[in-house]
């Protein structure tokens, strides 16, 4: 009987360590949740600097709550619910009202569309990832690769006309017309089907390492220095590796392909097919 109760209180304590331990990674989505919606704040205020930058710290915020949970061995159902909510939130939502104060409104009907769109293709990314969570066959994650542009990656992209604006000056750069497309462009990039890289799976080469790290050196000190310029190049790059991803994830595809291939059937294999 003493040992059922000593059991039980056992039990008890480990209950209680891990609903606390289970607090942080859920705390810091808080805080991300937070930052987004402070960044709505300071866009209605007419601060748009530091409505972007509010966003900005959502995602650094976001792109630690799920490795402390892995840390942590905190993984819950509801930390992933949390999580795919406080998204939409910080970089559906929020983005698509900043872009909206900021340029869009001057073309209301045309504007708001636009901001629509940004937002409910946002959630629909996150829906379409919670919906695949527990499916097997997802050959772009099977190959390293993420299904369209995750929506953290989505909000950065949205405000690349602010940075360039913020970075030179340049009313030009506020054309709704402009603006409005470019945010139908990137709520496509979020929906749609195309491979991209994921980095979580990049494993760089040990003679790259120390490359590197003085790349990452190099970019903090411009993002320091020049931060709107630097975040405009950093997003330029990553819309140059698009393409290059579908390219890598086709030629992965096709050499998968080929050696499934009953021997025999690939006596002559096409130009770029090598094994």
């Amino acid at each position: 009987m003493t040992i059922d109760v000593d059991d039980a209180r056992a039990d008890r304590r480990l209950a209680r360590s891990l609903s606390l331990r289970a607090l942080v990674p859920n705390a810091i989505t808080a805080a991300a949740l937070c930052s987004g919606l402070t960044g709505i704040r300071f866009a209605i205020a007419g601060d748009f600097e530091k409505s972007v930058q509010a966003v900005i710290l959502a995602g650094l915020l976001d792109g630690i709550d799920g490795r402390a949970a892995r840390l942590l061995k905190a993984q819950s159902r509801f930390g992933a619910e949390l999580d795919s909510l406080a998204d939409s939130i910080s970089f559906g939502v929020a983005p698509a009202l900043i872009v909206y104060l900021w340029s869009l409104r001057e073309l209301p009907s045309f504007g708001w569309i636009a901001a629509l769109a940004f937002a409910i293709c946002c959630v629909l990314r996150l829906a379409r990832f919670n919906s695949r969570l527990d499916t097997l066959d997802q050959p772009h994650k099977q190959a390293g690769f993420l299904t369209g542009v995750p929506a953290p990656v989505g909000a950065g992209l949205a405000f690349l006309p602010i940075y360039i604006w913020l970075a030179s000056g340049r009313e030009e750069f506020a054309n709704p017309v402009g603006v409005g497309i470019w945010m139908l462009l990137v709520a496509f990039l979020l929906i749609s089907n195309m491979p991209t890289f994921s980095w979580s799976r990049v494993r760089p080469p040990n003679h790259l390492r120390i490359g590197l790290l003085a790349l990452i050196g190099i970019l903090m000190a411009a993002l320091l220095t020049e931060p709107w310029l630097t975040l405009a190049g950093i997003t330029l790059a990553y819309l140059a590796l698009i393409p290059l991803g579908v390219a890598r994830y086709l030629r992965i595809r096709r050499r998968a392909s080929a050696s499934q291939a009953p021997e025999g059937v690939l006596q002559n294999p096409p130009v770029g097919l090598t094994p």
